[in-house]
C-alpha cells in the first residue's frame, strides 16, 4: 500500500510539472464525461471552431466525511485546536549598508590661505577628535593677529589715560579682534600662545573636531582653499544605516520603531539589531519596492558602508487567533479546515485567513476557540468528502483503494466479493474495459446482479480542470463476470465506487482509486 501511495504522489508531481501551462478538456464521452459546468461552444462560432468558452465553475462541493479508527490511523491524521497567541510578522528583505548621514562631518576654513603640511593624507584614515589635519598660512589671519596684539598693546597704554573713554575704547578693539580670531575658529591654544608670546603665527594647525573615518580628502599641500571648499568628510561608523528594499505589499505591515535583525555572509555567527528610523515615502518604478532606513549599531565597524545584508524585520500583531498553516487546506480559491467532532466525524469549514506567522495563520472568520481541528492529512481527506459529495455515497475510503463496505442495506463484506481491474493494466487515457467479478461467501459466482461503477475525478482550479464525475452500468459476459468499456479522457488519479444492487436492494460496494496513464 505504501508503494501505491509513493507513486501517486510521484505521479501528480509529474503532471504539475506538464501541465503548468494549463489547457483543458473540452470533449466528452458518452460513457465518461465531464460535468454540466464544462464549457460547451454552440452556435455557428463553434463550427468555425473560434467559440468563447464560458469559464467552468471549477469548485467541487464538499460534505461531512466520516473514518474510521483504522482508517484514521492508516492516513496519519493528526488534530489540534484553535487558540490566540502573541505573534510578531516577519518581513524579510535584503539591503545595503550606508553612512548616517547624520553622523558626518565635513571641515573647511573660514578664512582663505594655502596648505602647508598635510597630516591625514588618506581618504578612509581614521582619525580622532583633535587630531591636527594640515597647516594653513594665510595673509588675513597673520593680519588679524597683529591687529590683535596692537589692540591689546594700546589697550595696555590706555589704561593709565585719564581721557574719559580712552580705555574702554581700547578694550573695546582688543575684544573685537580676538572674537574674530575664535568666529575663524582659531584653536583656544593658538590664541593663548599669541597672548603669551606677543607673536602673530604664521602657521596655523588646523584639528578634527569628530572622531571617524575621512571618506573624502581634497586637502593638498601648497594648495590654495577658500571658506568654500571642502576639505575633508569624515563619518563617524560606529553606527550606520541599513537600507531595505521592501516590497510595496509588505510596506504595510511595518512602521518606525519596529525591531529588525541583520545577517551578512561575512559573519554567518553574528546577528545585529536595529529599529527602523524612517520609510521613505517612494516607490522604485522598476523594482516596486520602498527604502526602509534602519538605524544599528556598529561596533568594531564590522558592517562596512556598501556591504550587501539580509534584514528581517519584526513588527509586532498583538494577541490573534490563529491555526497552524498545516490545518489550512488551499482549493485555489478557497481555504478550507475540517473541524473534528470527535469519532472520526469531519466537518469542512471555510475561513478567511489574514497574515503568517511563522509556522501559524491569523483566522478573522470561521472558527472559534478551541474548536477542534485536523492539521495534516487534508488532501486526502478534501478528496473524500468530494468524492462523497460527488457519488452521493457516504461510504469513507482508504488511500490505494481498500475495500470499505458501509452502506446500510449491504450485506455484510464477507457475503459478496468483489474483485476489479482494468483492461490494460493499468488503465490509459482513452478506451478501456472494466471488469468485475462477484462471488458469495462460499465461492460460488454471483449471477443477476446490476454492477454500477461511478468515475470521479477532483477539480484542480488551479490547472484549470473542473471536476469529473459519471455512471457506467457494466453487462454480465459469464457466470459472476461483468464488463463495460469506456474513455478516459484523463490521465490521473480516477476515484472509483462500485455497486453491486440485487433484487432493487445494495448487496456489495466498493470503493479505490486507480491511476490512468497518459496526458490530461
Amino acid at each position: 500500500m505504501n508503494k501505491y501511495v509513493i507513486r501517486t504522489s510521484v505521479f501528480w508531481l509529474l503532471i504539475l510539472a506538464v501541465i503548468i501551462g494549463g489547457f483543458y478538456r473540452s470533449h466528452q464521452h458518452p460513457i465518461f464525461s465531464a460535468t454540466a459546468n464544462e464549457p460547451v461552444a454552440s452556435g455557428p462560432a463553434s463550427k468555425a471552431g473560434s467559440a468563447e468558452m464560458v469559464a467552468p465553475k471549477m469548485e467541487a462541493p464538499l460534505v461531512p466525511v466520516q473514518l474510521s479508527a483504522q482508517q484514521i490511523q492508516y492516513i496519519g491524521m493528526k488534530t489540534g485546536t484553535v487558540e490566540y497567541q502573541q505573534l510578531s510578522d516577519d518581513v524579510r528583505a535584503t539591503g545595503t549598508v550606508d553612512i548616517d548621514e547624520r553622523l558626518m562631518s565635513f571641515v573647511q576654513v573660514r578664512f582663505p590661505g594655502y596648505i602647508r603640511k598635510v597630516f591625514a593624507n588618506a581618504t578612509y584614515q581614521y582619525v580622532k577628535k583633535g587630531e591636527p589635519l594640515f597647516t594653513i598660512y594665510s595673509p588675513d589671519l597673520v593680519a588679524t593677529q597683529q591687529e590683535y596684539l596692537i589692540a591689546r598693546q594700546n589697550q595696555s597704554t590706555a589704561r593709565s589715560s585719564s581721557v574719559d573713554g580712552v580705555a574702554t575704547g581700547a578694550a573695546a578693539l582688543t575684544d573685537a579682534a580676538e572674537r574674530r580670531l575664535q568666529q575663524w575658529e582659531i584653536p583656544e591654544s593658538a590664541i593663548a600662545k599669541l597672548k603669551e608670546t606677543g607673536k602673530a603665527s604664521a602657521d596655523i594647525t588646523v584639528t578634527s573636531s569628530v572622531s571617524g573615518y575621512i571618506t573624502e580628502r581634497n586637502a593638498l599641500p601648497h594648495m590654495y582653499v577658500e571658506p568654500a571648499t571642502r576639505l575633508y568628510t569624515i563619518a563617524d561608523l560606529s553606527r550606520v544605516w541599513v537600507t531595505a528594499q521592501v516590497f510595496q505589499n509588505d510596506i504595510g505591515r511595518l512602521k518606525p520603531g519596529d525591531t529588525a535583525e541583520i545577517t551578512v555572509d561575512a559573519y554567518p555567527e553574528r546577528t545585529f539589531s536595529g529599529h527602523i528610523e524612517d520609510i521613505v515615502p517612494q516607490v522604485d518604478l522598476t523594482t516596486r519596492t520602498v527604502r526602509v532606513r534602519i538605524a544599528v549599531n556598529n561596533p568594531g565597524v564590522r558592517l562596512k558602508p556598501g556591504m550587501f545584508v539580509n534584514v528581517d524585520v519584526k513588527s509586532a500583531l498583538g494577541r490573534q487567533l490563529v491555526v497552524p498553516a498545516s490545518a489550512v487546506f488551499q482549493t485555489g480559491t478557497r481555504q478550507l479546515v475540517f473541524l473534528d467532532h470527535g469519532n472520526g466525524n469531519l466537518e469542512p469549514k471555510d475561513v478567511v485567513l489574514g497574515p503568517r506567522s511563522g509556522d501559524y495563520l491569523v483566522v478573522l472568520k470561521g472558527v472559534a476557540v478551541h474548536d477542534p481541528i485536523v492539521t495534516s492529512a487534508n488532501f486526502l481527506i478534501d478528496s473524500e468528502s468530494q468524492l462523497q459529495a460527488a457519488s452521493g455515497s457516504p461510504a469513507p475510503m482508504l488511500p490505494g483503494g481498500s475495500d470499505v463496505t458501509t452502506q446500510e442495506k449491504a450485506q455484510p463484506a464477507a457475503a459478496v466479493n468483489i474483485d476489479f481491474a482494468t483492461d490494460p493494466t493499468p488503465p490509459h487515457r482513452g478506451a478501456n474495459t472494466f471488469l468485475v467479478k462477484l462471488t458469495g461467501a462460499n465461492g460460488i459466482p454471483v449471477t443477476g446482479a446490476e454492477v454500477t461503477v461511478k468515475c470521479y475525478m477532483a477539480a484542480m482550479p488551479a490547472m484549470g480542470m473542473a471536476a469529473l464525475s459519471t455512471s457506467l452500468k457494466l453487462q454480465q459476459r459469464s457466470s459472476g463476470r461483468y464488463e463495460g468499456t469506456g474513455v478516459l479522457d484523463s490521465g490521473g488519479t480516477w476515484q472509483l465506487t462500485i455497486t453491486v444492487q440485487q433484487n432493487g436492494k445494495i448487496i456489495a460496494t466498493k470503493q479505490l482509486r486507480v491511476v490512468a496513464e497518459g496526458g490530461m
